[in-house]
């Protein structure tokens, strides 16, 4: 089946108790025993599993074609739950333009685990190869990238991870399944904060993580979920599931949109520089163009001459609103060194913009204006 068809129908089914076609949102958080002691519907505790998480992981499962899905409390509970499983004492290959908050998981937070991290610049595959090590347990790629919009080759890499006797994860937050299918193409492990483009309305939190096989170490990472406690309710799931249904109209309409002003503002005299893959002029191009039908709804712009001046560009902008996060309806936009604070790679003059569902001459004439002054 096409992606919108999976989009609308996986995981959903008329309720049987009611034969309610939307599904019903189950509180529960504990389900009774049958005289024997079973369970009538395999349900014991929500922390466990819950009726509309299991369909939201079945859902998650299809759009990636993985095995099996795990759903999380946020996305960086999905990345922190990967890399407990991987163990103490292993070494992880990282993007050195990494999202920060993953760098700060990795760093801070298992560094005196005696985890060991190598951040490299993961366009060039021959970086790649010369970090990797005995004790490499997981190469982590990030495509595009958070704020930069590198573009790693996924299957290149998938396949030195696996040389290596490592797994190869992605965070295909800003590709989504609708462009980007890590899972076919090499990687074992596929991530998603679904707080982003899947939720689709910034307004539920959650994380996913999709693999390629349901093998000992997914079995472990639900594991440590299950005992950890890292799961969203269901009514979290419920909303993401609500989201999923338009999720290939969004993306769809995000991706013509952004390139569209990705190439206004790539021609406009007072912008330094626009990084989006879609764009001819970008470095690679012509990986994004092998491994993804469209080049999504981000995209960053170095605008002014310093933060300060920068700043002021957003601050004049009526149609973006000036927050955290991506992949609603409405366009966003940040000056992301301001966010990620001391020892960012962001320059100083970059905003990062993310894309909504708002006519394009509109956001060309708000963005025109607000350059202009």
């Amino acid at each position: 089946m096409r992606i919108e068809t999976i989009a609308v129908h996986a995981g959903h089914d008329v309720d049987p108790a009611t034969a309610a076609v939307t599904p019903p949102i189950h509180l529960s958080t504990t389900f009774a025993r049958e005289a024997d002691g079973s369970y009538r519907a395999g349900f014991l505790y929500s922390r466990y599993a819950n009726p509309n998480r299991t369909a939201l992981e079945l859902c998650l499962a299809d759009l990636e074609a993985g095995a099996a899905a795990a759903m999380f409390s946020s996305g960086s509970a999905a990345t922190m739950t990967l890399l407990q499983a991987i163990g103490p004492n292993s070494h992880v290959v990282i993007p050195d333009d990494a999202y920060f908050g993953t760098l700060k998981l990795v760093r801070d937070v298992f560094g005196p685990w005696g985890m060991e991290l190598s951040a490299v610049d993961m366009t060039k595959v021959g970086e790649v190869e010369r970090a990797m090590r005995p004790n490499t347990k997981l190469v982590w790629i990030e495509t595009p990238s958070n704020p930069l919009l590198r573009v790693a080759d996924i299957a290149a890499i998938a396949a030195i991870a696996h040389k290596g006797g490592a797994i190869c994860a992605v965070d295909n937050t800003w590709g989504t399944p609708v462009l980007q299918r890590p899972l076919d193409i090499g990687a074992d492990i596929s991530m998603h904060a679904t707080t982003k483009y899947l939720g689709g309305h910034s307004d539920v939190l959650g994380g996913a993580l999709i693999a390629k096989e349901n093998n000992e170490l997914f079995q472990r990472v639900t594991s440590i979920q299950m005992t950890g406690g890292a799961v969203p309710s269901p009514f979290e799931c419920w909303l993401t599931m609500r989201g999923i249904r338009t999720l290939p109209l969004r993306v769809q309409a995000q991706s013509a949109t952004a390139a569209a002003l990705a190439q206004f503002l790539s021609n406009h005299p007072l912008v330094e520089a626009v990084h989006y893959p879609g764009l001819p002029s970008h470095s690679a191009h012509a990986v994004a163009r092998k491994q993804m039908s469209a080049f999504g709804g981000m995209m960053s712009v170095q605008a002014g001459r310093d933060r300060g001046e920068s700043i002021a560009i957003a601050s004049r902008l009526q149609l973006f609103t000036q927050a955290t996060s991506l992949g609603g309806t409405e366009s966003l936009i940040e000056h992301r060194a301001s966010v990620e604070g001391p020892g960012t790679r962001a320059p100083e003059n970059l905003l990062r913009v993310s894309v909504g569902l708002e006519h394009i001459e509109d956001l060309k004439e708000d963005f025109d204006r607000a350059l202009n002054g």
